[in-house]
Order: structure tokens, then C-alpha cells, then sequence
């Protein structure tokens, strides 16, 4: 399960933060991934205890690396590759909460199509005089 060195990209991969392990290498060349604070390429070596930034979508972690690993495994254990800092985890609540408030307001899509009635009366209150 431990290995000496792991690739960032594959170390992603098995950690679960991506779908992929080319995706994960997307990431990594895209500059969405940050190790100790400095941009890297996909195969730089992971080692026990380095910090990560991970961005994914709209969602920012910071993990500090417990364990290593090159193969994928189930989430419970990938959850034992790395642990989230408290801040970290304070600021996507925060940042999940105010997209929850924002998303109030939408309007929704009638729950059915409009019939014929409906056609006539929408176009009789958008017709422009």
C-alpha cells in the first residue's frame, strides 16, 4: 500500500479527488493543483506530510498527504490518504452555504407544458401593443 514515491497525479487518482488519472493530470498542468504552495508538473513526487491546494469545480481543499498510495482503492480507505485542514473544511461550508442562498431565488420550470389555453393567454400578455 506505502510506497517510497508516488506521482501527484496518480496519488490524486487514488486519493479519490479525481474521476480520472488523466483528469487529474489535467488539473495538475492546469495549475489547479498546489504542493507546499508551488505550482507543480503531474509527475513531481508526493511525499508523507506535504500540504496540497487541490481546485475542483467550484470547490477549494487543502489536505495534508498521511499515506501514499499508486492504486485506487475504496473511498473508505482513500479517506485515510490525507487529512483536511479545519479551515479548509470551514471555508467550502461557508462557500456551499452562500451558493444555497443564492440559488434561493431561481425560478422554476412549470411543472407541466402549457395547453392550448395557456399557449393564448401567454401570448395575449406578451403581445406588444
Amino acid at each position: 500500500m506505502t510506497d517510497e514515491k508516488v506521482r501527484i497525479d496518480k496519488w490524486l487518482w487514488a486519493a479519490r479527488f479525481f474521476k480520472t488519472r488523466s483528469l487529474a493530470t489535467a488539473a495538475v498542468t492546469g495549475g489547479h493543483v498546489h504542493l507546499n504552495g508551488a505550482r507543480v508538473k503531474a509527475a513531481r513526487a508526493v511525499a508523507i506530510g506535504d500540504e496540497l491546494r487541490i481546485v475542483r469545480n467550484q470547490e477549494e481543499f487543502v489536505v495534508i498527504v498521511q499515506a501514499l498510495s499508486g492504486k485506487r482503492g475504496p473511498a473508505p480507505v482513500a479517506r485515510t490518504l490525507y487529512e483536511e485542514t479545519e479551515e479548509s473544511k470551514q471555508a467550502r461550508e461557508m462557500r456551499g452555504s452562500e451558493r444555497r442562498l443564492l440559488n434561493l431565488g431561481k425560478s422554476f420550470p412549470p411543472p407541466k407544458r402549457p395547453g392550448k389555453r395557456d399557449r393564448r393567454l401567454i401570448r395575449k400578455f406578451t403581445k406588444k401593443v
